[in-house]
């Protein structure tokens, strides 16, 4: 199975939807029962079904294999560190969590999907079957996600806004022969990305460089006019950040489009409106750069590898033994792309679980 909707020749009809929930159902500073976070989301993908989305796509945090417990504050979102953030991700999805929000997609006739931010994450939601995976920007370098994604033999789709074009191109080469469909969406990582830091043209070597992909569009602006021109320059994947409100408390409420706004945009791209949108304002340079070769968010959101466990000297370094954690900044481990430079190799000192996996401890 692929990507619902794009192999449809039909324009605008080719266009998968999908609101990007993530997190957005902790919506207060101070922590909710398990049961408000799941009615909160009822009540999202309730709204994202009427609005016309095909898909309702949440995050999935396990924080014992994602962030370390050091004080990282990301400038995106300044109330709360990032390990603490995490930390009550995780504990506000527990198993039932994920059981009532996929069975409340179903019963609404909308798909349920989820951007697993690591191994561990990935494996909490396996039993669910869904149909394809996402994965965040960050996490387009992080090996054993993509290994772990791999063995289930599902569509991936990817977003692009924190890597360069050599490592996009590294990564398509390495999954796109080992997944069923692959998607590739355009990102800028800002939160929220003015209008001039767009280069939609992206979208087009995209879909020169990539024939066999899927190519769309992850939009973290304001408003649909962003996403209408993608869908023009042939982008048939469309993921937009999604909330009641903008004015909610989290990280994610202040780039989301609203119900009504959902609404519109759909319907926008459903009549071929989109047709009449000025694309130039975000087109930008054919041959540019990504913007996440530079991207400003990489060291706090970019992965290295650590250990997994408590580890011997002596012991050789399989995959189960080691975690690929955030940040990468300020520490001596190696990048989560390393992965294969690392397996097989004994380590000449012992480790305790989340110590950084150096080169030079490497034999």
């Amino acid at each position: 199975m692929g990507f619902p909707r794009t192999e449809n020749t039909t324009p605008g009809e080719n266009v998968f939807v999908i609101a990007e929930i993530g997190k957005n159902f902790i919506q207060t500073e101070a922590d909710q029962p398990v049961e408000r976070y799941i009615e909160n989301a009822k009540t999202l993908i309730d709204a994202a079904a009427d609005a016309g989305a095909d898909a309702a796509k949440f995050q999935t945090h396990t924080v014992e294999d994602e962030q370390l417990d050091t004080h990282i504050v990301s400038p995106h979102f300044q109330a709360s560190d990032r390990y603490s953030w995490v930390k009550r991700n995780t504990e506000a999805t527990p198993e039932r969590f994920w059981r009532e929000v996929q069975d409340h997609c179903h019963h609404r006739g909308i798909l349920f999907c989820t951007t697993p931010m690591s191994r561990g994450a990935l494996r909490k939601i396996i039993p669910l079957n869904p149909p394809f995976w996402k994965v965040s920007s960050a996490d387009v370098q992080d090996h054993i996600l993509l290994h772990a994604m791999l063995e289930t033999r599902k569509p991936v789709i990817i977003s692009t806004g924190m890597v360069s074009l050599i490592e996009l191109d590294r990564v398509v080469a390495t999954i796109g022969k080992q997944c069923p469909q692959l998607g590739v969406l355009y990102c800028v990582s800002q939160y929220p990305c003015p209008q001039e830091q767009f280069n939609l043209a992206s979208i087009t070597r995209f879909i020169h460089t990539y024939p066999d992909a899927v190519i769309g569009f992850s939009d973290h602006s304001i408003g649909p006019e962003a996403s209408l021109a993608a869908v023009k320059l042939g982008a048939r994947i469309i993921e937009k950040h999604f909330s009641l409100s903008r004015d909610l408390w989290g990280s994610d409420h202040k780039v989301s489009m609203t119900p009504a706004e959902m609404r519109s945009m759909v319907d926008a791209i459903r009549n071929r409106s989109f047709q009449d949108v000025n694309a130039s304002p975000f087109l930008g340079d054919l041959n540019r750069e990504l913007e996440g070769a530079t991207n400003a968010y990489r060291p706090y959101f970019g992965k290295m590898l650590v250990a997994g466990r408590d580890l011997s000297a002596g012991s050789v370094l399989t995959e189960d033994a080691i975690y690929a954690m955030r940040p990468a900044m300020g520490a001596s481990g190696m990048r989560s792309d390393a992965l294969q430079k690392v397996l097989g190799k004994r380590i000449a000192k012992a480790l305790h679980k989340y110590d950084p996996i150096a080169s030079n401890i490497l034999q």
